[in-house]
């Protein structure tokens, strides 16, 4: 039921997410729902609103209806599952929440929005208090803006909108873009370890602010090396790599190599996009190459093992790459 967890959150502040609505906000303010990293809580903190809560949080209700907070998505794409989780909340939750979704192209307002298609894809479901409350999704479309409803009033810590990213291909159809990146497409797809911080964030845009923000792996001691894939966002051609260890000042890999493959052509072939090199501490590495082959994964293996902030794989679509990228926008569009 949870396997939809593997995918990004879609919604996420870090990734472009924004509350941009909400009928009420009385008690916590609504832009704490898509805050990255878990909900955080200390009892007895009452400010001049009541108890502080890291979540949103209406009044109690005392007509029909029920509250609603809108969110544009940071990365649109196809929905996956959602988790509207109730962490804290424990007497103040809302029994029944619901989601509904729907695209709009370009930057609509709150009020432009209210007479979009909106699909229900979540229909109205019992929640738990204190609680992640896990809800697959099956509707395949791209979709921009959510909208949460709980019934009739309460408090939910986080909202999560996990799901694949499907960018506008006209957006990266014949310009150098970056195309591991998340919010083009691409996707971390495997790796050795990641014992203190996940491997996707290496995809994430922006930089890491700190350790956390990045890719870091347990100490190594059996002699061989850490590694990652990408799954780049289309066949592309990459000219550009850009390796960056910011934060990592004790803990950064020695050296780092790259590879790349087409899976269309060849799946068991691998070619060098850089050889093993040296790497420094927090530092920006980029290193300018020749156009590659079409690939569209890439493997990179640090020695013997640390961490990394960013990954950065810049080039661009082969037209190969624009094809595919057209169809399936068009597809999930209709």
């Amino acid at each position: 039921m949870t396997d939809f967890l593997r995918f990004p959150d879609l919604a996420a502040r870090n990734v472009g997410g924004s509350v941009i609505a909400a009928n009420d906000e009385s008690f916590a303010e609504r832009e704490c729902l898509i805050r990255p990293g878990a909900p955080e809580f200390t009892p007895g903190t009452f400010g001049a609103k009541g108890q502080v809560y890291d979540g949103w949080e209406t009044r109690r209700r005392r007509t029909p209806g029920h509250d609603w907070a809108l969110v544009r998505l940071g990365l649109p794409g196809v929905i996956r599952g959602v988790v509207v989780d109730t962490a804290w909340f424990k007497g103040n939750y809302p029994p029944h929440a619901s989601v509904e979704a729907c695209a709009v192209a370009g930057y609509p307002t709150p009020e432009e929005l209210d007479g979009a298609d909106w699909i229900e894809i979540v229909g109205r479901s019992a929640l738990y208090g204190d609680s992640a409350n896990p809800f697959p999704v099956t509707v395949e479309r791209r979709f921009t803006h959510v909208r949460l409803n709980i019934h009739p009033d309460g408090g939910v810590a986080r909202l999560r909108v996990h799901g694949e990213v499907v960018p506008d291909p006209r957006l990266l159809a014949g310009l150098t873009v970056d195309l591991a990146a998340l919010e083009n497409g691409g996707r971390v797809t495997g790796c050795s370890d990641e014992f203190y911080s996940a491997p996707g964030n290496v995809v994430l845009p922006g930089l890491a602010r700190h350790q956390a923000e990045g890719w870091e792996t347990a100490r190594r001691r059996d002699g061989g090396n850490d590694w990652l894939t990408i799954a780049l966002a289309a066949p592309g051609s990459i000219e550009l790599i850009e390796l960056d260890t910011a934060n990592l000042r004790y803990n950064a890999p020695e050296s780092a190599g790259l590879r790349a493959r087409d899976v269309r052509a060849d799946p068991d072939t691998w070619f060098d996009l850089l050889p093993r090199t040296r790497l420094l501490p927090d530092t920006r590495h980029r290193f300018r190459i020749e156009p590659s082959p079409a690939a569209t994964d890439v493997r990179l293996d640090v020695y013997p093992d640390g961490g990394l902030a960013r990954l950065r794989l810049f080039g661009s679509l082969t037209l190969d790459g624009e094809r595919l990228l057209t169809a399936a926008y068009t597809d999930l569009t209709r």
